[in-house]
């Protein structure tokens, strides 16, 4: 990644170890200021540990982290009110209202202003489109408007960067829709957002950027455009005489030929001539019913890096 972009997370060589077992090894992230970011991973892949090495709830075994330019742990009072959490699913009072456990989690934060605590409040429940619901008891609320509330929690006071560790775990399609909208419209707002996700369609949707994690390890990281660039374009060729077309393809200089029931796939450079293979084909009379290049999905380009899938529809 360019390092003239400015960075919102950046980690160096930061490791988990528990015993013999390193949860997180020795990840380098690079969170550009302004993206929409996502972290996707299969579960227990360590993305909600990297999380809370970053956010300074873990100590990590090794490595640094700069979260807005500061160092973690060193100056994590410094860093912390700029960013907003939501890890591991919002807590709250089920039988005090979603206004008042905001007062109180907002009371308990030494760096809020009493001054200002009643109308941020307000400002936060309205802003993720709670305010009809702000005086109803929080154990009333559907899953999605937790959500919601976690996230006005986030946003009692200004933040440079929101990090959501699976915002739609367990939602229903329409609690995930009000979710999303709102991490968009946050995102409009030039707030950096850092999403973990095992959702390959969250990620496609929401993110402008990402990074893939399996056991501990990042295996990938840029921009979804960059990511797509990654995988390797594919020659599609169904034809007549499947085993004399094989023959030339190889004198093409085609390797790695596979043989479908009714079609050969061959893995070419994305400049690939496809024009010039059909006439050549033509003239040596083959039969040709179809001829294209194809570039693989996201999803199989991660499940190739990875060796597992991911859930890919709500």
């Amino acid at each position: 990644m360019d390092n003239a972009i400015e960075l919102a997370i950046k980690t160096s060589s930061l490791t988990k170890q528990f015993g013999s077992q390193k949860a997180v090894n020795n990840i380098e992230l690079s969170v550009p200021k302004g993206s929409v970011f996502g972290f996707l991973g299969p579960n227990g892949s360590g993305k909600t540990t990297s999380i809370r090495m970053i956010l300074g709830l873990a100590e990590a075994s090794q490595g640094q982290i700069e979260l807005l330019g500061h160092p973690i742990p060193k100056e994590l009072e410094l860093a912390l009110p700029k960013v907003g959490a939501l890890v591991e699913g919002p807590a709250f009072y089920p039988y005090m209202s979603g206004r008042n456990n905001l007062i109180r989690i907002d009371s308990a934060d030494r760096f809020a202003n009493s001054k200002t605590r009643a109308e941020r409040v307000d400002a936060a429940l309205e802003r993720v489109g709670l305010t009809n619901a702000a005086k109803k008891k929080v154990h009333a609320y559907s899953l999605g408007m937790k959500q919601r509330l976690g996230l006005a929690n986030a946003l009692l006071k200004p933040r440079e960067i929101l990090i959501l560790d699976e915002p739609t775990n367990g939602l229903d399609p329409q609690g995930t829709r009000e979710v999303r909208n709102l991490i968009r419209s946050l995102a409009n707002e030039g707030i950096t957002i850092f999403v973990s996700s095992h959702l390959l369609s969250e990620i496609e949707q929401l993110c402008s950027h990402l990074a893939v994690m399996t056991a501990g390890k990042i295996v990938a990281q840029g921009s979804i455009e960059e990511l797509r660039k990654e995988s390797q374009t594919r020659l599609i060729l169904k034809s007549d005489r499947i085993d004399e077309v094989v023959d030339l393809l190889k004198q093409q200089g085609l390797s790695k030929l596979s043989l479908k029931p009714d079609r050969i796939v061959a893995p070419v450079p994305g400049d690939f001539d496809v024009a010039g293979l059909n006439q050549l084909l033509v003239k040596k009379k083959f039969m040709i019913s179809e001829i294209r290049l194809e570039q693989p999905s996201l999803e199989e380009y991660f499940v190739n890096l990875t060796g597992e899938g991911f859930e890919v529809v709500r």
